[in-house]
């Protein structure tokens, strides 16, 4: 009689959409709307040292926006590290 063949288990897939992802939807996101949304920011008061606000706000979004774009990149490479560990290959 021949041998049975080895039972595998399936590997169940991670989601695709993570409490992780999300958070890294939002971080690039959150700039976007911050800038389109001039309504909020179309004004001169309060100035800050001299400079209207229209323009030190945009400013400060530049600073924000990149944080927020590094944080979303370092929580990327730390999910697909995860999910490569777990597949249990040495994709990362």
């Amino acid at each position: 009689m021949s041998e049975a063949p080895e039972v595998r288990q399936p590997v169940a897939e991670q989601p695709v959409v993570t409490p992780v992802r999300v958070v890294i939807g939002l971080c690039l996101f959150v700039p976007f709307v911050a800038m389109l949304w001039v309504s909020s920011y179309a004004k001169v008061e309060p100035a800050f040292i001299g400079i209207p606000f229209f323009y030190w706000y945009q400013m400060l979004w530049v600073v924000i926006s990149t944080v927020l774009t590094m944080t979303a990149y370092v929580l990327w490479q730390r999910d697909q590290r995860a999910r490569a560990a777990a597949k249990g290959g040495a994709d990362a």
